[in-house]
């Protein structure tokens, strides 16, 4: 054990001794943790608004946060970072978004220092904090803290959970997966490979029963020691998805349409206190009317389909709120309920990515702003009792995820109120202070505020160190006082920065420019909104005509903390998340795949077809009954295989929910050459044609490419891994539709062109880095 200086002071868990950290991982100083130390656990729901709990006005049935929430603290000006990666950062490390590595999300590397999309190494994380010590260290979920290029199995390592601070780990590394059929879990360091799923799965419930089973595995090895557990849930995020029983029970709720909904939240949150007094609702552009049309506008079918959105919603809201409650009942049953520390809170606010309409085909909305076609098919209809279930990819309509919001305008992405201002509640039975001190509290609060309060709160000190360097000094502060005195001060101002949007709260107001600024308007120029949140907390009335000196003040501050926080360089144009890292080129190389292993991961699959062509060659040797999978990448989100069925080859081609499928000629027994050949048309459509042993033999003419995201699951050679590309086939065939029967060897991907749609810039680290300095 290396040697380690400590000094001690008084926090709100009485004495801590700060030790610093050693220079590597496996001498890093450990200790037993404060007597008493509480068990910390973080659950964090993707996608919530700030009106989708019980406590914030909700109808959604949430009675065991409701029940937190009673005995604890309701936070109602808890603010996040306006997308989800960016949020986890800081909330982890105590760091602004930016200064974390995070000011988007972990799909893009453009090469500059607050867009690495990587922890720094010189942050400790509050797991690491904890787990030095003495604490246990558990993660489930959702982690979406490591750039998507490093995401497959050969690669680095070193921002994946367990590397992070955390001794355990299951969920998904991604930023979302399918509840039914997840693309690729991972346990601790390894992809899990799990051919096929059980029938009924449903992976909320699999990631609560990995919690369960982390604690109890501590408990019976170590009766005292403290935990932490960070359960990040990949619901409420698209494809929204719930089980069936579950979206039974909200059957009706919603048929009085988004505004009453609205209107009631509203009136609720007046009710409990969540809103200060003289609160508007939004209306006209700044409710988005031109985005949600009014529910009596709608035709019968439409709210029929609207309304079976939301009930699928609020269906994954109350599987959260069930998964609460099956923690809270094992701390119940270990009699560790008082001893234990429980925060709720969502990473943003909601989100309106599923359009005016919804959709049923959420890879064909979410298409990374590629200009897709006229004919462009962004919602496949299905039947309604489909939704929610693992044959549709979905998303509600904006018209809900206002009411998601309420009271607040705008959601996920932007910087007005609703794509920032999220619920958090906290809960510690056994807390050093009187029921009566419990309830609402106003404190202006931030996620990074989250790590140094916890951490103060169990009486561990932050590392001062991390692999032999110095810390960086964190921007959060804790609200630790807060528990005890309603009267304490919160934190005064906190910049945000999306998109090269920009706002600054500071002192009880908000300066806004919806609008990224062009280079000639400056840092702090362009156009500003000027709200007064202390007597407008929904940001109705721009006043920034009358405090013109204040609203310059804040535009400066802004300017002054975008440069302590890295954020520059800013997205004026759209470049900067178009450009990637030389490095990345590697992945779209030839590639050869052994059947029968798991899916190769879904970025790394994506750099061979995504806008572009390409072609599978496949080499087999069919026996007399040989049938099967070939080759599967994609899933009910969109996708396409190719197999052996009755002796003939089959072709099915999933677009975002519509099937192609064509079949070839019977197959003699002996070996054959399988080639299928993926070649763009104008409109972004392939062409697919698959040849048999040098000649023609089946061929889908044009079909919609499959952009951005999609196909989503990867490519999966001998059986089709996770969410079917075709159900019927799957039907038929269920289990993955395993090759048998012959021998099949591996199969080549062979990358063709890029698209000429493809605005992707190739570009060397030390050319971003020169690009900044100018």
């Amino acid at each position: 054990m290396g040697r380690a200086a400590a000094r001690g002071y008084e926090g709100f868990g009485g004495r801590v001794e700060e030790f610093a950290s050693a220079s590597t991982p496996w001498d890093r100083p450990r200790r037993a943790a404060p007597a008493g130390a509480p068990n910390i656990v973080v659950v964090l729901v993707d996608d919530l608004g700030f009106s989708d709990l019980g406590p914030f006005g909700s109808e959604i049935p949430t009675p065991n946060i409701d029940r937190l929430a009673d005995g604890g603290w309701i936070f109602t000006d808890y603010r996040t970072a306006p997308v989800c990666s960016p949020a986890r950062a800081a909330l982890l490390t105590g760091l602004n978004p930016h200064r974390a590595g995070f000011g988007t999300v972990a799909h893009v590397d453009p090469g500059y220092p607050g867009f690495t999309c990587e922890l720094p190494e010189d942050a400790p994380t509050l797991a690491e904090s904890l787990r030095a010590g003495g604490y246990a260290t558990f993660m489930v979920g959702k982690w979406h803290l490591t750039v998507e290029s490093e995401l497959h199995d050969g690669g680095d390592r070193a921002s994946w959970p367990l590397q992070r601070g955390f001794d355990r780990y299951f969920g998904s590394m991604d930023g979302f997966t399918s509840l039914h059929h997840p693309h690729r879990l991972v346990r601790d360091n390894s992809v899990v490979d799990r051919p096929s799923l059980p029938e009924g799965y449903f992976l909320t419930d699999e990631l609560t029963e990995e919690a369960l089973g982390m604690i109890d595995g501590l408990r019976a090895n170590d009766a005292a020691k403290p935990f932490f557990l960070y359960f990040a849930h990949t619901a409420v995020h698209g494809p929204v998805q719930a089980k069936a029983e579950d979206i039974a029970r909200q059957r009706g709720r919603y048929a009085a349409g988004w505004d009453a909904l609205r209107e009631a939240r509203f009136a609720r949150q007046r009710e409990l206190g969540i809103v200060a007094p003289g609160t508007r609702l939004p209306e006209g552009e700044q409710a988005d009317a031109a985005l949600i049309p009014p529910w009596e506008s709608l035709t019968e079918a439409e709210r029929e389909l609207f309304a079976r959105h939301m009930e699928v919603y609020a269906a994954s809201v109350a599987e959260v709120d069930e998964s609460v409650g099956r923690l809270v009942q094992r701390l119940e049953e270990l009699g560790e309920l008082d001893r234990t520390i429980i925060v709720v809170a969502s990473d943003n606010g909601g989100t309106a990515e599923g359009g005016p309409g919804g959709t049923r085909s959420y890879f064909a909305q979410f298409v990374a702003g590629t200009p897709v076609p006229g004919d462009w098919v962004r919602d496949v209809p299905r039947e309604l009792e489909l939704l929610g279930g693992p044959r549709v990819h979905g998303h509600y309509p904006a018209g809900w995820a206002r009411v998601s919001n309420t009271p607040f305008r705008s959601f996920k992405g932007g910087l007005y109120e609703g794509g920032v201002h999220a619920p958090l509640v906290l809960s510690w039975p056994g807390a050093p202070v009187q029921r009566a001190d419990r309830g609402l509290r106003g404190q202006f609060v931030f996620v990074a505020d989250l790590a140094p309060t916890l951490l103060e709160l169990a009486g561990v000190a932050p590392l001062g160190e991390r692999h032999g360097r110095p810390a960086q000094e964190p921007d959060g502060r804790s609200f630790a006082s807060a528990l005890g005195d309603a009267t304490a001060p919160g934190r005064s101002a906190q910049y945000f920065e999306s998109f090269g949007r920009r706002a600054m709260v500071s002192a009880g107001w908000k300066a806004v420019s919806p609008t990224a600024p062009t280079p000639a308007e400056g840092a702090a120029g362009g156009r500003w909104e000027l709200y007064d949140l202390a007597g407008d907390p929904s940001e109705t009335r721009d006043v920034a005509a009358e405090h013109p000196s204040l609203l310059g003040e804040l535009a400066e501050s802004w300017r002054r903390e975008a440069w302590r926080n890295t954020v520059f360089p800013l997205d004026d144009d759209g470049s900067l998340f178009r450009s990637r890292p030389e490095r990345e080129c590697a992945l779209a190389e030839p590639v050869r795949l052994p059947p029968f292993r798991p899916p190769l991961e879904r970025f790394r699959a994506s750099r061979l077809t995504v806008l572009r062509s390409f072609e599978v060659r496949a080499e087999l040797v069919l026996g007399p009954e040989a049938s099967g999978v070939i080759v599967a990448h994609g899933d009910q989100g969109g996708g396409y295989l190719l197999a052996i069925e009755g002796g003939r080859p089959l072709v099915s081609y999933n677009a975002y929910g519509v099937m192609h499928r064509a079949h070839g000629a019977r197959l003699e027994p002996g070996e054959h050459r399988l080639s299928l050949r993926l070649d763009e048309l104008d409109g972004l459509r392939w062409r697919v044609a698959l040849e048999v042993d040098g000649m023609p033999d089946a061929e889908l003419p044009a079909v919609p490419m499959l952009l951005g995201m999609a196909p989503f699951t990867g490519i999966s050679v001998g059986y089709d891994f996770g969410g079917p590309v075709d159900w019927e086939l799957h039907e038929r065939h269920p289990g993955g539709f395993r090759f048998l029967g012959g021998e099949l060897g591996a199969v080549t991907y062979l990358p063709g062109a890029r698209s000429r749609h493809d605005a992707t810039v190739i570009r060397r680290l030390d050319e971003a880095v020169l690009a900044v300095a100018d």
